[in-house]
């Protein structure tokens, strides 16, 4: 059930990132195809190292629903391979070779950048703060303030170029940011009730640890969005 709702998701938005891109570069050229491609390659490096290695074993229908249903519906290479046979049959030599030469270097670069960021974010104390009984998952919380900042920049740019009523982009944005800010802030109360902490006893720390990272989510879309509207 998780993974076909990550997959949903999934889904939806990887046809409003590709016709997003679209609209705006126009179709002489597989962009949309390689553009989820490209994003999803270096968000599931990110988020494995981010989900795997804290390995919570309460959140494993998070991992499921992420890296299987919502990543795997996301990026596609089915589509680029008929994108570049298309190419292929119609003589386009030159783009077809393009396609295939860009979309794997591209991807392969991707996924290990993510893995490096993600590395990184752990690296110091395993991305953990601890100090005076408090614990703040850093590593954590900045992977979901740079996903907030990239949903924020995504709806802004395809919002702009997909042709819809105002009600509607402003009910998508509202719901994209929604759902993510408080599916992160889940995460966070998952791992932390992981590492054996109770809402008995530590009520004020998972508390500000769950509104904390959706204040700093919502900043982090906000400025995303301020980003996209100059692109």
């Amino acid at each position: 059930m998780v993974i076909a709702v990550g997959g949903a998701f999934g889904a939806i938005l990887r046809f409003f990132v590709a016709s997003g891109v679209y609209h705006w570069l126009g179709r002489g050229f597989p962009y949309g195809t390689l553009a989820v491609n490209v994003i999803g390659s270096f968000l599931i490096g990110l988020l494995t190292e981010a989900l795997v290695l804290q390995r919570v074993a309460i959140a494993m229908e998070y991992r499921a629903a992420i890296l299987v249903g919502f990543m795997g519906s996301f990026t596609t290479f089915s589509t680029f391979s008929l994108e570049t046979l298309y190419l292929l049959e119609q003589g386009n030599l030159l783009k077809a070779g393009l396609n295939i030469g860009i979309s794997i270097a591209a991807c392969l670069l991707a996924v290990w950048m993510g893995l490096l960021t993600g590395r990184t974010l752990f690296l110091y104390s395993g991305g953990v703060i601890r100090w005076l009984g408090w614990v703040f998952p850093y590593a954590l919380v900045m992977v979901n303030v740079f996903m907030a900042f990239l949903i924020g920049v995504i709806a802004a740019v395809l919002l702009h170029k997909v042709t819809m009523t105002m009600e509607h982009k402003f009910a998508i944005m509202i719901v994209l940011i929604g759902i993510f800010t408080t599916l992160s802030s889940l995460y966070l109360i998952l791992y932390l009730l992981e590492e054996g902490y109770t809402f008995d006893a530590d009520l004020n720390l998972l508390l500000g640890v769950f509104i904390g990272n959706v204040v700093v989510c919502l900043f982090a879309a906000w400025g995303g969005l301020l980003t996209g509207k100059q692109l």
